[in-house]
């Protein structure tokens, strides 16, 4: 679809802003440069933003034999954003300040019985109201809730297409959260939200081209090119979770048989598990949280089992990352969500030396693999970004105030 001159003005807005975010305080000059705008321009979006209350004028700054340069930072008490990460066993909410610093978590559990949409967005609506009620806030400062839920998304419709962990096919998510959550409400993918979150403020922050590989009960990576995220043509970029492993290999919830999923995902580590040894007190029945913490405090303590249930994981964690490696010739690779966060430094020493036997060392030799150095929620925190991105779409062109409020249910289109 042809982007129009208010689609690029959206997005050269949020990229100003999103550079004051990560750099505050700055000059218009230094965001002419980072941005690769013209220092008109610059001038011109940061007077909406000023003009909208985003961001505020800091004092001044000495320049070399010219005269002194206005600074701007952001207005962090300007407004609120709340990302919603939705997974299997849990749904996370955090509230953010405009300079995306935490103010508020909440989490609910979600037991395997509560697959049904509306269980799911009982939740998700307990949580936010929550979060809401801890941070003290108005309602009226709450300019979006970015919500991410597993699957394929369609961002324009609002509708969840295909959730494998919940078997769920075409559900009209955004409406059923319309009907409890009283804001602006953008929804997406956690592959699109962990890498935004790495490009703004993680380990791809300044990289041109990064992959984002989120392991947790479902896997996926998400992908980062030119500089900006990548989603594909029709939003599904990053399904590499169901990609084709092992030929007729264990059965995945997609359908297919040998996904990379099956293997790496957290379900994937109880199996691999099960099978080194299916008498180990580390593995808990059903439980995917209780046998990934078993796994690394059995990592900490030298446990055999659990050294060689990490090491066949990281086995064919390190095959697929080749893959990755080898496709996009990423300058990094980040891993990312809680199981890579739990299982830490001993699953990336052990993938990178996988790596290394998969990859070709051209491309290997350009690239740094990680663990996302993110204190908070990656995926909450890039919901948050998709939030302030819809809010900033939202804002009405004439003299620059914001339009009149309305139910979006659309987030803008990627920055360029």
């Amino acid at each position: 679809m042809k982007r129009t001159s208010r689609d690029i003005r959206t997005a050269n807005r949020y990229e100003v802003l999103r550079q004051i975010i990560a750099e505050s305080p700055t000059s218009r000059q230094e965001l002419a440069a980072a941005t690769g705008l013209s220092l008109a321009t610059v001038a011109t979006l940061v007077g909406e933003l000023l003009d909208l209350r985003m961001i505020t004028e800091v004092g001044f700054e000495d320049s070399a034999g010219g005269r002194p340069r206005g600074l701007v930072a952001v207005n962090a008490s300007g407004g609120a954003l709340i990302g919603v990460d939705i997974a299997e066993t849990y749904v996370h909410v955090e509230l953010f300040d405009l300079g995306l610093n935490v103010l508020a978590r909440a989490e609910e559990d979600v037991r395997a019985s509560e697959s049904l949409p509306e269980q799911v967005v009982g939740h998700v609506a307990t949580a936010v109201g929550s979060v809401v009620t801890q941070a003290g806030i108005e309602g009226a400062r709450v300019l979006g809730v970015g919500v991410s839920v597993p699957g394929q998304v369609d961002r324009a419709t609002g509708i969840a297409e295909y959730a494998p962990n919940w078997d769920w096919h075409d559900v009209p998510l955004l409406d059923l959260l319309t009907e409890h959550i009283a804001y602006p409400l953008y929804l997406d993918n956690p592959l699109r939200a962990s890498a935004v979150a790495e490009l703004w403020f993680g380990a791809a922050r300044g990289a041109g081209t990064a992959v984002v590989v989120n392991l947790g009960t479902g896997v996926g990576a998400g992908l980062v090119l030119g500089g900006g995220l990548h989603r594909g043509v029709s939003n599904s970029a990053g399904e590499w979770g169901h990609t084709t492993m092992v030929l007729d290999g264990r059965l995945c919830r997609c359908g297919n048989h040998g996904c990379v999923e099956t293997y790496v995902g957290a379900r994937g580590i109880m199996l691999n598990l099960r099978e080194i040894g299916p008498d180990s007190a580390l593995l808990h029945a059903d439980d995917q949280t209780a046998t990934i913490d078993a796994l690394a405090r059995g990592i900490a303590t030298d446990d055999p089992v659990a050294r060689r249930a990490v090491h066949e994981t990281a086995r064919y964690l390190g095959a697929g990352v080749a893959d990755l490696v080898n496709l996009f010739n990423p300058e990094i690779v980040v891993l990312s969500s809680w199981v890579a966060r739990t299982l830490g430094e001993p699953l990336l020493h052990e993938v990178r030396e996988a790596v290394t036997r998969h990859a070709l060392p051209r491309p290997l030799a350009a690239t740094e693999i990680v663990l996302s150095p993110i204190p908070t929620d990656p995926v909450c925190l890039g919901a948050a970004t998709f939030a302030l991105e819809g809010a900033l779409q939202a804002v009405g062109q004439k003299n620059g105030k914001r339009a009149a409020p309305v139910r979006s249910r659309t987030a803008a289109a990627p920055p360029s």
